[in-house]
């Protein structure tokens, strides 16, 4: 599926008001949160996002509203913070991804998730300790 000009549903506000409330905890390890800052405006803003994949210093997030979104231009342009399982990274090097890559570092679960879903685009962000 292609997501270059995809557009989040108007309700997608409002289910990321309340994923971001339990997005980063360890008790839903499938979803993170990523703070980040507006490019422009400095402004902060936290996002909830699912981990399609993950190895120890990596994570693949699927983009089902594409590679343009805010949050992963304001990454690219000033980096951020990955909540996932009650912990705080830092998150370096944004670089899209394909399906395949993402498949061939998955396993389980994630991995017949990742097959199945109709996606093409993903984003892998290489995690460090916040902090560094």
């Amino acid at each position: 599926m292609t997501t270059q000009n995809r557009r989040p549903p108007a309700a997608a506000k409002a289910f990321n008001k309340v994923a971001a409330k339990f997005a980063g905890h360890r008790l839903v390890p499938l979803w993170a949160l990523v703070r980040h800052r507006g490019r422009k405006s400095g402004k902060p803003y936290q996002t909830p996002i699912a981990i399609v994949g993950a190895t120890p210093d990596t994570v693949y997030i699927g983009l089902p509203w594409g590679r343009r979104t805010d949050w992963i231009r304001n990454l690219q342009a000033g980096g951020g913070t990955l909540v996932w399982k009650g912990q705080t990274f830092a998150v370096a090097e944004p670089v899209f991804a394909g399906k395949d890559e993402v498949l061939a570092k998955t396993s389980g679960l994630r991995h017949r998730i990742a097959q199945r879903w109709p996606l093409e685009d993903y984003l892998r962000l290489t995690l460090r300790p916040a902090g560094q």
